[in-house]
């Protein structure tokens, strides 16, 4: 009995033994070997992952993950097939690789006839029918990537791009963005590497001829490697360039060669580095492989790819699927049997349902097709500043580092990391110690040769305020410049043709790094050039010849008022006459008795005779009065207003009359844009190939449009080459030259002989050009606005502006009055002298007569000597010739003209 219950111990105790023991799960990988490298990196990371997950416990506490291994050549699906049969036949949950397409669909039919697992890290394009049911594959699906790499290009704002592909999967993942130009402004290219040629040195110079500089490569990290060093050689590795890698590795390459280059890259990076799991895994792997075996060349040491991070997860998700599958039993398989695993399905659900926080991010599958369909790209930009991760016995190496700009969801799109955006650099980051090439023009006082006994060389051979402000922003900045002239003298405009010259030609070919020179910003170069912001604003203007002086005439003190002032001036004198000589005359207190001695006198009198109203509005307007003076109240009412109209009339021509006299006059034949496009006597133009011909040229508005249509019409004598050979004309000949205001304010002040005419015609600014897409654009304008802000910019205006100068008319002292200035004033003197000597010689003949038709005889003696005693100027008093008839000339001396009898004080008298 003892025997028996001894024995049933020993039993259980067996039974509970057996339950307890670690169960062993066995997965497959089938790898492929390239004749550079002994292992594959995949195999590598299946290693290091399913070693991981064994000495962690707690993922897989009662089971040990076993792994069996087959290797073949690239290309083989045949060999990939045997494989394959013979880790069925072994009993594993999931078969891992391998990478080459024609292999995967191989094994990819034997696994779904067995309803096995079959698990893929690489890119592969679906099948058309979705019967493969039993396909895993981590790799983020191919139709994500396209639209990420069209957000990329439209998130620059690229307007042309050229698409370099490695192979025909390369235009799959193109295809978003090829459909692009039909929806948004880009202009693409497509061209394709040379198939099993690593040498893309014709195509990059092709590139490079035709100007194009955004630039996407779709190949793998491999000849991407080959590609920075062949870009390099070609000195393609420069500022202007920006290149867009779809390759997910471009993290991993070793950039130590192009450190100082300057070079625009930008890629994606699935990795997810910022996560401390995530970094401690990578630094694991990294002291691994620093121990083994040499990897190879064009990756950073110890750095993990994107294919290894993908097999490191894809292993994990087959632990965490496991631990959920209870009772599950793996059983021999054989391909010519055709049985299949029967806990396949049950497995291949729990897959698709497991979720996993690993390397490359969340991973989460679709269930219907088990693709990876939600998922993160890091949007990584090269930075020139700051040190990168370099695991060299756990340390860091100065270099360029990967920054991240932008988070791309496959649900969500674009994201601008907090990071990124908050992220202002120095201005002097990127130009520190860069030699940079500066185009520029001879024009003062901008750019002008300095003048020295000694030869110069390099930039002491120029001096001016582009000078100046060239050295105020290599100081901000901390770069260093070479000055040189532009070749051809032009500033830069376009033909019929649409091909540019002058300094706008060497910026697009990038002969030239900058433009300092009074360059202008205008529409049609900012489409071919970039700006900074205007460190000069300014406008169009009219150079021409300061017009001579015209003295006063002799008659000039009529000048203060103008010609209808003076008749108007005459018209309300006659007219207030006039009035008062009616109203005088209708009034009863004017009439009064011209001897207050009889009162009983009949006859009345009234002074306000019409010369006599005449006399006294002209005694008002000269300032003199008269022996008349209004009675009545209407009459003084009209002789009140009329001296109120005279004062203002007359300070105010007193006012003007010193200015009159003492200025001289400018008349200038021309004084606007309108007055010159009104006559053809003065010929005008502008520089040939300059921003003020274009705009004349590009100008809608009627008169401008006249302008040019005068201007081109005489293109061999309007246009001139320079502003020097305008100035010139406008001094020799009579010419107008059209030019900015800036440039005619330097010559007026140096030549007085020259004077702007009119006012500003536009307003437009001077902006330091690069070519487009260039990194110094930005930091020029922050150094720009920093000297205007700290008024720098005008001080260095004020010294290269400011000349002699000229004498200003307002300051101008009063000259002595000479003849010409105020000779007509004797002349209407002696006229009216004249005039009054021949009015008294008629009005004695007139009087002499009238006494000769009263008299019955006059003897010409008598006549003579009663003139000789008027002209007597001894003798204040003559005796009056008296009639014959004493009762006739009484008769006549009684009847004066202006006498009435009172007929009312007749009628009483009658009576």
């Amino acid at each position: 009995m003892e025997d028996r219950k001894r024995l049933f111990f020993y039993l259980l105790l067996a039974a509970q033994l057996c339950l307890s023991s670690t169960q062993v799960l066995r997965i497959g990988g089938i790898f492929e070997t390239r004749e550079s490298e002994l292992v594959s990196m995949d195999e590598l990371a299946f290693k290091f992952a399913v070693n991981n997950i064994n000495r962690n416990k707690s993922l897989m506490p009662n089971t040990t993950l076993t792994y069996d291994i087959q290797r073949i050549n690239l290309f083989d699906g045949f060999e990939a097939s045997r494989r394959v049969c013979d880790q069925l036949a072994l009993g594993v949950v999931a078969v891992f690789g391998p990478s080459h397409s024609s292999s995967v669909s191989a094994v990819q039919s034997i696994c779904n006839a067995l309803e096995v697992p079959h698990i893929q890290t690489r890119w592969k394009h679906p099948s058309v029918d979705n019967k493969d049911t039993f396909f895993i594959n981590l790799y983020p699906e191919y139709t994500a990537i396209a639209r990420a790499i069209l957000d990329v290009v439209t998130f620059f704002k690229w307007r042309k791009l050229t698409v370099v592909y490695e192979d025909s999967t390369g235009l799959m993942r193109m295809q978003e963005l090829i459909k692009a130009p039909a929806k948004f402004n880009l202009k693409i290219k497509i061209r394709q590497l040379t198939p099993g040629n690593q040498d893309a040195r014709p195509l990059l110079k092709e590139l490079k001829k035709d100007k194009e500089f955004f630039i996407l490569f779709d190949c793998s990290y491999h000849m991407a490697s080959e590609l920075l060093k062949q870009l390099s050689s070609m000195g393609m590795m420069t500022e202007y360039y920006h290149f867009f890698f779809t390759t997910l590795d471009l993290f991993a390459l070793d950039l130590e060669p192009y450190r100082y280059s300057g070079v625009n890259m930008t890629g994606f990076r699935l990795l997810n580095v910022d996560d401390p799991w995530v970094a401690s895994t990578m630094d694991k792997w990294a002291m691994e492989r620093l121990q083994g075996p040499k990897q190879e060349s064009g990756l950073m040491d110890g750095i993990m790819t994107t294919d290894a991070a993908l097999m490191y997860d894809a292993v994990f998700m087959v632990a965490v699927a496991s631990q959920r599958a209870t009772q599950m039993t793996v059983s021999s398989l054989q391909c010519h049997r055709h049985k299949p695993w029967r806990f396949g399905p049950r497995f291949m659900n729990l897959f698709k349902e497991a979720q996993w926080d690993g390397l490359t991010g969340h991973i989460v599958l679709n269930k219907t097709d088990g693709l990876r369909r939600d998922f993160d790209l890091d949007i990584i930009s090269l930075k020139e500043d700051g040190t990168a991760r370099g695991v060299v016995e756990g340390g860091s190496r100065l270099t360029k580092r990967w920054i991240k700009i932008a988070v791309w969801n496959s649900y969500r799109g674009m994201n601008l990391t907090e990071k990124s955006s908050r992220e202002n650099n120095n201005v002097t980051d990127s130009l520190a110690n860069r030699t940079l090439i500066v185009t520029t023009i001879l024009e003062n006082p901008y750019v002008m040769q300095r003048k020295s006994e000694k030869e110069l060389i390099g930039n002491d051979r120029f001096e001016g305020y582009c000078l100046d402000l060239l050295k105020e922003l290599s100081n901000i900045l901390g770069f260093t410049y070479e000055v040189r002239l532009v070749a051809d003298g032009k500033y830069g405009a376009q033909n019929d043709k649409g091909e540019w010259n002058g300094m706008v030609r060497e910026l697009i070919d990038h002969v030239a790094d900058l433009a300092v020179a009074p360059l202008t910003i205008t529409y049609v170069r900012e489409k071919s050039i970039d700006f900074s912001k205007p460190f000069m604003t300014l406008g169009i203007s009219i150079l021409y010849r300061k017009p001579n002086g015209t003295n006063p005439g002799v008659f000039s003190f009529l000048n203060p008022l103008s010609p209808d002032i003076w008749m108007y001036v005459l018209l309300a004198c006659t007219g207030v006459s006039c009035v008062l000589f009616v109203i005088a005359r209708f009034t009863p207190y004017e009439w009064y008795n011209p001897h207050p001695c009889n009162p009983s006198s009949t006859l009345i009198q009234n002074n306000f005779t019409l010369l006599n109203s005449f006399w006294f509005g002209v005694g008002a307007l000269m300032r003199q009065g008269s022996e008349l003076m209004p009675k009545a109240l209407s009459t003084r009412i009209v002789g009140g207003i009329w001296w109120f109209f005279t004062l203002i009339i007359i300070s105010s021509y007193t006012a003007n009359l010193a200015a009159f006299l003492t200025v001289e006059r400018m008349d200038a034949p021309i004084d606007s844009a309108d007055d010159l496009a009104k006559q053809t006597r003065i010929e005008y133009g502008a520089v040939r190939d300059g921003s003020t011909m274009t705009f004349f040229k590009k100008s809608k508005i009627s008169t401008y449009e006249k302008m040019w249509a005068f201007m081109s019409s005489r293109k061999n004598t309007a246009l001139v080459k320079n502003n020097r050979e305008g100035i010139t004309r406008v001094l020799t000949t009579d010419y107008a030259m059209l030019m900015e205001s800036t440039s005619i304010e330097y010559i007026s002040q140096r030549n007085c002989n020259l004077t702007q005419i009119g006012g500003l015609i536009d307003s437009k600014g001077y902006g330091v050009g690069t070519p487009i897409g260039s990194p110094y654009r930005d930091k020029v304008t922050i150094a720009i606005l920093q000297l205007q802000e700290e008024g720098k910019l005008h001080m260095m205006k004020e010294k290269w502006w400011r000349g002699n100068g000229c004498p200003e008319e307002d300051n101008k002292e009063a000259n002595a009055l000479g003849v010409e200035n105020i000779g007509g004033i004797f002349i209407v003197l002696a006229a009216g002298l004249v005039l009054s000597v021949f009015v008294a010689i008629g009005e004695f003949i007139y009087k002499a007569r009238r006494n000769a038709d009263i008299e019955e005889c006059v003897s010409f003696s008598s006549r003579m000597e009663e003139m000789g005693i008027s002209l007597q100027c001894y003798k204040g008093v003559r005796r009056r010739s008296r009639p014959h008839s004493e009762a006739r000339t009484a008769c006549v001396l009684c009847q004066p003209k202006h006498t009435a009898k009172r007929e009312g004080a007749r009628r009483d008298s009658s009576t």
